[in-house]
């Protein structure tokens, strides 16, 4: 007599996908910056869900407000909410001084992340949070934004002394 042998079903185990959000922002409400905004957000949204290993989060934009201080920032704060939330797995953005002109936010921001397990890709300066020179690579390039944000405040205010006088 045949024996037989009941074989059960098995879901196949699918790889997780990963939960991947954007940041952008523009520090002042002009109408050319604010198409610029438009432009980083959709390319952003295109971005996240045409690839298949990544799952849309959405994209957090900041219109009008310097990167000088995160605490301003009410979309960036409420992406680290989500980020403590655990929604989000991978952040996007343009470049490090999109995500913060101030060096201490920066590295306090990304360390806190880090710690988290999420990894902040900056494109422009390709570097990746989570990688061995990626802090050293970010404490040098937000040393420099943050002195050209200070250096371009000098000069606003020594062009409006200069106008006063």
């Amino acid at each position: 007599m045949r024996k037989i042998n009941k074989i059960e079903p098995t879901l196949p185990i699918l790889p997780t996908r990963k939960k991947v959000a954007a940041y952008a922002r523009v520090s002042m409400e002009t109408e050319r910056l604010h198409h610029s905004l438009s432009a980083q957000v959709s390319y952003y949204s295109e971005l996240i869900q045409a690839n298949p290993e990544w799952e849309y989060a959405g994209v957090y934009a900041d219109n009008g407000i310097t990167g000088t201080k995160a605490s301003k920032r009410e979309e960036f704060q409420r992406m680290l909410n989500d980020c403590e939330e655990r929604k989000i797995d991978i952040i996007l953005t343009k470049s490090i001084s999109r995500f913060a002109r101030n060096t201490v936010d920066l590295l306090e921001t990304v360390r806190h992340l880090k710690e988290l397990g999420i990894e902040v890709r900056f494109e422009k300066e390709n570097i990746n949070s989570l990688s061995g020179d990626g802090e050293v690579m970010m404490t040098l390039l937000a040393f420099f934004a943050q002195e050209e944000i200070t250096s371009l405040s000098s000069n606003i205010k020594w062009g409006v002394r200069k106008r006063m006088e």
